[in-house]
């Protein structure tokens, strides 16, 4: 299927076009049914949306209907606020979900102009691979903050395979993608019934109502007998008889990270994963499973950073994204931005959906003049409902099941992304050959 390959300018297949700006002012995050605006935000680095974790907001103002995208339309991403330009040139599709999303400014919408020699399909995964991205980087702008150019984008000269071949590596690769995507909705449905439980039992209390009102509370009768009948006021209003209030500092215990001299190349690029607020923030999954950076035991012996243990929750402490947080999938370092908890009643799952319940007052409990900051005093001053002990644990045990697969779908979505991050680049270049990948990965 591979034939010769044709250099061209990508202004010869394609035109970029900006967006609209769109005033921040008329943009809510209170979702009624009205358009989407799609932010930088939005964006994973390793493409694609991300807007189950991230913020998304509406438009409620008049706009030019021009600027209103069609399902599968390719965005690119033309500003980076990092120098090293990470995320220039990563692409999305818009979603056919029903919801019409919105082309924002300092984002490119990808038109194909000649679809006779060019696969829309075969353009994502063009712009995903790290010579397009770097060619992008090298044209850039500006220093702190980066900006490329529809022009600068056309510009950009590749290797263009026959249009055969083009589909055949996008199959490849969607098809890696996808099973990627599905461990990802599984795991997601499955934290879901992990946390209905949890709200059901601790926060909506709904088996102590029911037994309050003269119901079955639809438990085994050794759970039941653990429920209460009965409320009481307390400082977080009613709860269950005999349950307590309290910082969750009384069954966790709170570690914190540091960095190793970043000009000692002894402590870097080790076996130890070392977690930034950077990696949190990007993970999207409840597993934490790797970090952008590695370090070596010598440099977690000789700076203030620590080992983590598996299945601690780790919060990001300070800047935009204060609040998100992952479970560790194994042993991690991290830095100082972040905050690991780790249960002292081996209860880690339990503790982790009493996290995610509660974070959002701890985040607005926290101090800073421009993003909120959580701080030591902050998770010692916040009030949960505390159940008692026993209650946890028999959380703990129905919920670990489900937290188990988590971690398995997740370990498996990053094996397989490791192979499409593999592959993506040597097809594009085409030091694979697509009857090389096809046989490697299993595809007929």
């Amino acid at each position: 299927m591979a034939g010769e390959r044709a250099y061209t300018a990508l202004g010869d297949l394609i035109e970029v076009k900006h967006g609209w700006p769109f005033k921040s002012a008329l943009c809510f995050e209170e979702l009624t049914g009205r358009p989407i605006v799609i932010n930088i935000g939005n964006f994973r680095y390793t493409g694609g949306f991300r807007f189950g974790s991230t913020t998304v907001r509406e438009y409620r103002g008049d706009y030019p209907h021009d600027y209103e995208l069609s399902p599968g339309e390719i965005l690119l991403v033309m500003t980076c606020q990092t120098a090293g330009g990470e995320i220039l040139g990563i692409p999305a599709r818009v979603p056919d979900d029903g919801r019409t999303y919105l082309h924002n400014q300092r984002l490119g919408r990808v038109v194909v102009r000649d679809p006779g020699r060019v696969d829309q399909d075969y353009l994502y995964w063009l712009f995903l691979s790290p010579s397009f991205n770097r060619e992008l980087y090298l044209s850039a702008s500006g220093t702190k903050i980066l900006h490329t150019a529809p022009t600068r984008i056309e510009a950009v000269r590749v290797s263009l395979p026959c249009l055969g071949e083009q589909r055949a590596i996008a199959h490849i690769l969607g098809t890696l993608d996808d099973k990627i995507e599905l461990n990802r909705r599984v795991s997601q449905t499955l934290e879901a019934m992990a946390r209905a439980l949890f709200k059901s039992w601790f926060v909506d209390f709904d088996p102590v109502r029911a037994k309050a009102e003269g119901r079955d509370p639809g438990l085994p009768r050794h759970l039941a007998d653990l429920i209460p009948s009965s409320f009481e006021d307390s400082q977080l209003g009613p709860i269950p008889a005999g349950w307590g209030t309290g910082s969750i500092l009384e069954r966790a215990t709170l570690l914190s990270g540091g960095t190793p001299k970043t000009d000692r190349a002894s402590y870097w690029g080790g076996d130890i994963p070392w977690v930034s607020a950077k990696d949190v923030s990007q993970c999207g999954e409840v597993f934490l499973t790797g970090a952008e950076r590695t370090i070596t035991t010598l440099g977690v012996e000789e700076s203030a950073t620590q080992v983590m243990p598996p299945l601690s929750t780790v919060v990001v402490a300070r800047g935009a994204t204060t609040g998100r947080m992952a479970l560790l999938g194994r042993e991690m370092a991290m830095n100082q931005t972040c905050y690991a908890l780790v249960s002292t009643t081996g209860t880690p799952f339990a503790l982790h959906c009493q996290l995610r319940q509660g974070i959002h007052e701890l985040v607005h409990a926290g101090h800073g003049s421009v993003f909120n900051t959580i701080t030591t005093s902050t998770f010692n001053s916040g009030r949960f409902v505390l159940p008692p002990g026993s209650l946890h644990a028999e959380l703990e045990r129905l919920v670990s099941p489900l937290f188990g697969r988590i971690l398995a779908a997740s370990e498996e979505a990053r094996a397989l992304a490791s192979v499409r991050d593999t592959l993506l680049p040597r097809l594009i270049s085409g030091e694979v050959r697509v009857e090389q990948a096809e046989h490697a990965i299993g595809i007929v």
